[in-house]
Order: structure tokens, then C-alpha cells, then sequence
């Protein structure tokens, strides 16, 4: 196992971690898209922990795909 391996695992397990972590509403409708809520604006920790999963998602994808390419 190459380093890129390991990036990819830790950045799946803590992109789940935050993504379970975003909260959109206490229901389950909510959270399957039937919060009556249309549009919502982000704020301090809830904006901060949307940016980290926009980065950690990217990290992702960028390990696969140099783990991709040197495989």
C-alpha cells in the first residue's frame, strides 16, 4: 500500500463523519428531502463544517485519482 491508500481511507472515514455531523432537520422527512425549508443560509459552525467536507471531498477525489494513475 502506497501512501495515497491511506489518504483515500482517511478521507473517506472523516468526509462520512461530517457529513453525518451536517444537520438539515430533526425528522427523517428532512432528511429525505421533505424539510419545508427552501432556502437556508449557513452559519458559523454549520458553514464552517460544510466548507471542511467540500475540501475533505476534494482530497478524495484527488487521492483516487492519483491513486489511480500510478497503480
Amino acid at each position: 500500500m502506497n501512501i495515497w491508500n491511506y489518504i483515500t481511507i482517511g478521507s473517506s472515514i472523516l468526509m462520512a463523519i461530517l457529513v453525518l455531523v451536517q444537520t438539515r432537520g430533526a425528522s427523517l422527512g428532512a432528511g429525505l428531502g421533505g424539510g419545508g425549508e427552501v432556502n437556508t443560509v449557513r452559519r458559523g459552525t454549520d458553514k464552517t463544517i460544510m466548507n471542511l467536507t467540500i475540501i475533505v471531498a476534494a482530497v478524495f477525489a484527488g487521492s483516487l485519482l492519483i491513486g489511480l494513475l500510478t497503480a
